[in-house]
């Protein structure tokens, strides 16, 4: 029997779409009133976006890179440009004539506050390649803002990139990087979105039968995106937004929104075939399907919002974009839909293209494979662990770095130019350790003492004299990896593990990598803890269960770490590339774009949980023996959920076209631990189970079912 909690919050989504039901042409009126409203403001924040956002807010690399720059005056180079003169040595007098007119060119820019080359520099050995045929020129902006470096680099590229005179040039650095990827991320974004949008809706005509049916879900969806554009807009005006956020909410506002509502039509239907006329099933459906779309909505905004109690900019954005189109998909579900079909009616099957569409019965296919499963839960269970197991099994080889040029297609001018400095040039030195003492000159003897030592680390190539800039001194490492990678983290930790004088800083791009691997992993517990305890409080207030909110995230956590052992396999070991296409092999994952796959694909994950508990305890409820409740549960709902993994699952699958193999990662991953929940965990692990545990998937203290909101 349903208990006084179920029956007060029945009453409450029921009483919402009863006042809908009076209030239809207004609902509609208002959303259409927002959506406008969203693309006429919410239109701006694509001008707005951050390309940066990777670095530890409370790490010591941040500190000293404001230092430098508000206290020093001291910049990194924010474009780069090496001269290559093939053949011939940068020494040659006419190779000096033309790199020193060049010089005067990028000096005249409107953007230039300095420019610092070999020629001008006297020649010093460690801005001339290893052959002897290239030379660097460092480019300072008078600028500190993101957007303004990103356009000015663009301007360098397009105007010195190529040909000058007798000179090949090449153009790298963070200003040319940024430009890089948020173009190419941009344009990537456009075809994925042709690809998913018009196979979404083929799969939505298929699920659903009909052509009103299937475009409804389209609605919702794109309404969740446009609302998160202006929720995006607005939030750039107080903090920094990074533009992969665009990828984020496109994904899951429309995988969310179509989920939603496949939801909440496939009750509706079932209603209607009832018997029952059009308001009244609007009623019935808001108070159960309805109820399961705001429980669901709230623990996956509750989930991603553990982004933001990371020390990055990065995953910050993430989840103030992931919790922002969630939210929003929530309210179109449980507003504009709930109005649209009581203006429908049975209308909402016009335009059929097949009969049997998505309609509700009791015994099916999924039905019959959760009793046979039931009849065999030990060697289901069994068999499924083993083949996770396998899957799991490539995480041993796992390695993490951050992304850099090598991300971009091999084809793209920024990674050419970065393989061409790595391949002739000796260390980093666009990049270099920055190690600073803010009141270090009376220390000097100590310091060079120190920078001596610093010279024998394995890695570092050269370190430069000591710098005394008033009562500050900096010194300059270079090293000879990429400043974002494992290697040059080594080199930071060793150097800050080496006794050193009071005070020192450790700064610059490697230390800024470092910084931020250790924020992450430092930020991991509180992560976890918070996503637990989230998980297990809704999860016992919505099934008033001790038990299921603990096998839910023993499976989830089994789950990804199948999806972790996939991502090693294909962008470490390189296997299976075929299934995301051509990238660098680095030998890592992106720790930040790793992060945010398992955050989202942990709360998708409970999503679907939530839809089939709901079900479930529905039919439990109702008098239906575990198994019998069990089977029917999945009958109603693994369709349901099958149908909205595919749907979600090819609209971040479409991210796999993308250049940019951190992307690539992201669709992949997210598309993959997707199709693995909604089939081995939610189709044979969930039905096994809970044959095994029988009633006890119901039990708990009597002090405690009180608190519960059942369904």
């Amino acid at each position: 029997m349903e208990t006084t909690a179920e029956s007060i919050q029945r009453n409450i989504f029921g009483k919402l779409g009863a006042h809908l039901v009076r209030r239809k042409k207004l609902a509609l009126a208002s959303t259409l009133l927002f959506v406008i409203l969203s693309g006429v403001i919410g239109g701006q924040v694509f001008a707005r976006f951050d390309t940066g956002g990777y670095s530890n807010e409370k790490g010591d690399a941040v500190k000293v890179a404001d230092f430098l720059a508000e206290d020093l005056g001291i910049k990194d180079p924010a474009v780069v440009l090496i001269a290559n003169s093939p053949g011939v040595s940068i020494d040659d007098p006419l190779v000096t004539a033309s790199a020193s007119r060049l010089e005067a060119k990028l000096n005249a820019e409107p953007t230039a506050s300095k420019v610092i080359s070999y020629w001008s520099a006297g020649s010093p050995a460690n801005l001339k390649s290893k052959n002897g045929e290239s030379g660097y020129f460092f480019v300072y902006l008078n600028t500190n803002d993101f957007t303004e470096i990103e356009a000015a680099a663009k301007t360098f590229q397009e105007k010195y990139e190529g040909k000058f005179e007798n000179l090949d040039i090449y153009l790298t650095g963070t200003g040319i990087f940024a430009h890089a990827i948020n173009s190419k991320i941009k344009s990537d974004l456009t075809i994925a979105e042709s690809i998913a949008i018009p196979l979404t809706f083929i799969l939505l005509l298929l699920v659903f039968g009909s052509m009103v049916s299937a475009a409804m879900p389209l609605v919702v969806g794109g309404a969740a995106i446009m609302g998160t554009f202006l929720i995006l807009y607005l939030l750039t005006l107080v903090t920094e937004v990074s533009i992969f956020a665009l990828n984020l909410t496109t994904g899951l506002g429309l995988g969310l929104g179509i989920d939603y509502a496949l939801l909440m039509i496939n009750r509706f239907r079932e209603e209607m075939r009832k018997g029952k006329n059009k308001e009244a099933a609007v009623i019935e459906m808001m108070g159960t399907a309805g109820r399961t779309v705001f429980f669901s909505g709230l623990t996956v905004v509750l989930t991603l919002l553990s982004l933001t109690l990371f020390p990055i900019g990065f995953l910050k954005s993430m989840g103030y974009a992931g919790a922002a189109v969630v939210s929003v998909a929530v309210a179109a579900a449980l507003t504009s839909l709930p109005a649209l079909l009581t203006l429908l009616g049975k209308n909402v099957d016009k335009g059929k293209i097949r009969k049997n569409g998505l309609n509700p019965k009791e015994q099916g296919r999924w039905a019959q494979v959760a009793r046979f499963v039931m009849r065999r839960p030990i060697s289901v269970t069994a068999l499924s662990i083993a083949a996770l197991a396998l899957l799991i099994a490539p995480i041993s080889n796992v390695k993490f770095a951050q992304i850099d040029s090598r991300v971009l297609p091999k084809n793209d001018r920024a990674y050419i130019a970065d393989a061409f400095v790595t391949n002739n040039f000796a260390g980093e030195e666009g990049t270099p350790v920055q190690i600073l003492w803010k009141d270090g000159a009376s220390k000097i003897e100590d310091i060079k003492s120190f920078a001596s030592r610093v010279s024998k680390i394995n890695g570092v190539a050269r370190v430069d004299q000591p710098q005394i800039i008033g009562q500050s001194v900096l010194i300059n490492a270079i090293h000879s990896s990429p400043a974002r990678s494992p290697e040059a983290q080594g080199v930071v930790e060793e150097i800050r593990s080496l006794p050193h004088p009071d005070g020192m800083l450790v700064g610059g791009f490697a230390a800024d990598f470092t910084d931020t691997q250790q924020g992450i992993s430092s930020s991991v517990p509180t992560v976890l803890l918070w996503i637990s305890f989230m998980v297990l409080i809704l999860l016992f207030l919505f099934t008033g269960s001790i038990l299921l909110p603990i096998k839910a995230l023993l499976l989830n956590g089994v789950s990804l770490a199948a999806t972790v052992g996939l991502l090693t396999l294909i962008f470490i070991s390189g296997k299976l590339t075929f299934l995301v296409g051509d990238f660098t092999n680095t030998g890592t994952l992106d720790t930040n774009n790793l992060v945010l796959v398992m955050v989202v694909a942990f709360a998708l994950s409970m999503d679907y949980e939530l839809f089939l508990l709901s079900r479930i305890r529905e039919e439990y409820i109702n008098g239906k023996s575990n198994s019998d409740a069990v089977a029917i549960g999945l009958q109603n709902s693994a369709r349901i959920i099958t149908a909205a993994a595919l749907v979600l699952a090819v609209n971040f699958a479409a991210f796999i076209t993308s250049g940019v193999s951190a992307i690539k990662m992201i669709g992949i991953g997210i598309a993959f631990a997707i199709l693995l929940d909604a089939t081995v965990i939610r189709g044979l692990l969930v039905p096994a189970l809970m044959k095994l545990m029988g009633d006890w998937n119901w039990w708990a203290p009597k002090a405690l079912q009180r608190f519960s909101i059942k369904h």
